[in-house]
């Protein structure tokens, strides 16, 4: 069993052929999907996806790209949309130095929002940060010594980027580190920063339609594809696929509390 736990299969990339692409993913023994909100609209539209599909689960969030565009409004109906039994994290939050999509302090504010917006309603974060390790670093720090001790994970660095010494720092946090199609690519330097981080506190994700992996580089990434990030996180560590399929299932279930049994599909 595996389960792609950051996915955007909302986006009109998927338009013309969603049901086949959620067929393939079955196919391909993926139980479940998480739908990455990152804006109101895509929000929504990951919400109204996991009503339809028992093997879909939403979050909610507005992406750092977004930030300046946040009003007071959009906040208070993320809290509304967190409500919803279908929603499983607050997120895709963070900051990214990267693009500069917005100013910076927008970013940080937008940030600070939704961390508060998790710590309310109680879910767990899905976090984006690039070029923007320290900062990241700092306010998830604050935020986690605000929260009351949990036996679960508190949240997930998406797409991680950093060296295995940051990873073992968010993971002292409670954060689970998700690995995704980079992992598969000949000069990237996240299998080895994979193959320090223990799989008890991993998670695989395709990023879809974004990120592929390099079996189907320059086409569009879709859910199936997840099993080459778990097949090269096997080969570095020198376990089985069905192991990492095993573990990080059952971290990525913990951690959005998923209506699922290990090992049966949805």
């Amino acid at each position: 069993m595996l389960i792609d736990s950051h996915t955007h299969i909302d986006m009109r990339e998927f338009d013309a052929d969603r049901k086949r692409v959620l067929q393939r993913a079955r196919e391909a023994g993926v139980a479940a999907v998480i739908d990455i909100g990152i804006d109101i609209a895509s929000s929504e539209a990951a919400i109204a996806l996991a009503e339809k599909h028992s093997d879909v689960f939403a979050t909610v969030g507005i992406h750092p790209h977004d930030a300046s565009k946040v009003t007071e409004a959009d906040i208070a109906r993320l809290e509304v949309l967190a409500r919803h039994p279908r929603v499983v994290a607050v997120g895709e939050t963070g900051l990214d130095f990267y693009r500069n999509r917005s100013p910076k302090e927008s970013q940080v504010e937008a940030f600070k929002c939704q961390l508060e917006l998790a710590s309310k309603s109680g879910l767990p974060v899905v976090i984006h940060s690039r070029n923007a390790s320290d900062e990241v670093f700092d306010i998830l720090s604050e935020w986690v010594a605000g929260r009351k001790i949990e036996s679960r994970p508190v949240g997930v660095l998406h797409c991680f980027s950093g060296d295995a010494e940051l990873g073992r720092k968010y993971i002292d946090m409670g954060f689970l580190i998700a690995f995704d199609g980079p992992v598969t690519y000949p000069k990237s330097l996240a299998a080895g920063v994979a193959n320090d981080i223990p799989l008890d506190k991993m998670l695989i994700e395709t990023d879809c339609p974004f990120l592929t992996p390099q079996a189907h580089r320059g086409k569009r990434n879709e859910p199936a594809y997840v099993s080459y990030v778990a097949a090269k996180i096997a080969e570095v560590k020198g376990v089985s696929a069905e192991s990492v399929a095993e573990v990080t299932s059952a971290n990525a279930i913990r951690l959005f509390r998923l209506p699922i049994k290990q090992g049966v599909g949805s």
